[in-house]
């Protein structure tokens, strides 16, 4: 088994030190790679800090052939990436294919972007003291930027944090997951066969507990970080005077509306719950989670109970299986202690319920009582707790009653109640007739609360990572 090389500013590299990643359903060996030695991070930051003067002055068409020949090259190695995430992450590979094919979109949409990235012109006669003058307003880059990626999409959260950079000339070390890096090196291979300035990227294992020198750094002054919550605040904390965005996941609900009551309906709503909750083995910052039932639709429930026990698990490098295993077996058990809690506490479970090795089972729980950490905190593992409200109303406050507020969903026909719910939910997006898994790669997406700060989304980023600098003209005849 060869070693995987990582990039220092552009070159391949390898470090001391050996990882050897396993892949989590049968814990076999899928690949080796090293850790990054103190002194090439610092050769990456500096690089990239050098460089950073030359990145945001390349002309557009440089950085869009760059990121064209990503999305081309991950297009032409598809089957090979998707096999990759799924010996490493195991992510079923069905799902690991739709994240190859996401990433493709990314990078082909920061091309465009980096084409069309253009700035503003301001007139400014509309007050008397503006005739003559006109104002143009461009965005610059930040500076480098420090981006830390998680394990649970290891190509597609890569790509939405180096292909912004990238688009608006932002030089970038990323450091991928230290469970999962392998899909980001195959990345790095790609970035490095473009003609790209030498420092405008890094790919950089770095073990988590050496992460806190990279976010200190004073010359990364953006840090894009996407994981969990308390880590996030730790780096909100550390960098009190950078541009962070964190994007810091969820306890994502759905609400079926009392309009949403026909067969069809029911039978739509209970497949996608089904589907959504349990997809990447529940691990998705917008995995379904709460389910909220209006009183009235007593046939949901037998639907999604049939729905999820039908879903097929193992194999992860089984093409009909679509739900795996969760990515280590610690993961699992945590999830296995918040649903025993929850039963002890009075909470029955409907179906799945037990664990196997790092395999947990689409779960189904009711009657869980508030205050519940499956209610209340992020399980990140594929278990769904329903329960009924009395109305509408009381279903979307019920939504509301969380500590974050990433997206939700609301299965109803009517555009009063889809209004009332964008107006009234606290979170980043409400998605209309599905569950809040959606996510388009180029729309904003983010949170608010403890769902993070700043938005992702290619367009949304590249406003993250850069600032507005304006120029005003004198003496211009308009």
């Amino acid at each position: 088994m060869d070693t995987t090389a990582f990039y220092v500013a552009g070159e391949a590299a390898h470090g001391d030190e050996e990882i050897t990643v396993s892949n989590p359903y049968d814990g076999r060996p899928v690949g080796r790679t090293t850790w990054a030695t103190d002194a090439q991070v610092e050769a990456a930051v500096a690089a990239a800090a050098g460089v950073a003067d030359l990145a945001a002055a390349l002309p557009a068409h440089v950085r869009a052939a760059a990121l064209d020949h990503v999305s081309r090259r991950l297009a032409e190695r598809r089957e090979e990436v998707a096999a990759l995430i799924t010996a490493e992450n195991g992510k079923p590979l069905k799902w690991a294919r739709i994240e190859a094919d996401r990433a493709v979109s990314v990078f082909r949409w920061a091309a465009e972007e980096a084409r069309r990235f253009a700035g503003d012109l301001q007139r400014l006669d509309t007050d008397a003291g503006g005739v003559g003058r006109l104002a143009l307003v461009k965005r610059v880059p930040r500076g480098p930027v420090l981006g830390i990626s998680p394990f649970n999409f290891p190509l597609n959260l890569v790509a939405h944090k180096i292909a912004p950079a990238l688009a608006v000339g932002a030089p970038i070390v990323l450091k991928p997951a230290p469970a999962t890096p392998l899909t980001a090196l195959l990345l790095g291979g790609i970035l490095a066969e473009t003609d790209l300035p030498a420092g405008m990227f890094s790919v950089l294992p770095v073990p988590n507990d050496r992460a806190a020198t990279l976010v200190a750094d004073p010359r990364l002054p953006i840090v894009s970080f996407t994981g969990s919550g308390p880590v996030g605040a730790l780096i909100r904390r550390a960098a009190p005077d950078k541009h962070v965005t964190l994007e810091l996941g969820g306890n994502a609900a759905v609400l079926l509306c009392g309009d949403y009551d026909s067969d069809a309906d029911l039978s739509w709503a209970a497949q996608r719950v089904a589907t959504f909750g349990t997809y990447q083995a529940g691990q998705s910052c917008i995995a379904v989670q709460r389910v909220y039932v209006h009183a009235g639709l007593t046939g949901f429930l037998p639907r999604l109970l049939d729905a999820v026990t039908a879903l097929r698990t193992g194999d992860p490098h089984d093409p009909e299986v679509e739900v795996g295993p969760m990515i280590s077996e610690d993961a699992a058990k945590r999830v296995e202690e918040w649903v025993d809690e929850a039963v002890a506490a009075g909470a029955t479970v409907a179906v799945g319920g037990k664990r196997d090795g790092a395999t947990y089972p689409p779960t189904v729980l009711t009657g869980v009582p508030a205050g519940a950490k499956v209610i209340t905190e992020e399980v990140f593992g594929p278990v769904l707790v329903v329960a009924e409200v009395g109305d509408d109303a009381a279903g979307l406050a019920a939504i509301n009653d969380s500590a974050y507020g990433l997206q939700a969903g609301v299965f109803t026909h009517s555009i009063q109640t889809a209004f009332a719910a964008h107006r009234d939910l606290k979170v980043g997006g409400v998605i209309v007739g599905d569950v809040p898994s959606y996510r388009a790669d180029q729309m904003p997406y983010g949170g608010v609360k403890g769902s993070g700060v700043g938005r992702e989304g290619v367009a949304s980023a590249m406003d993250d990572y850069t600032e507005p600098r304006v120029m005003v003209l004198t003496g211009i005849d308009l």
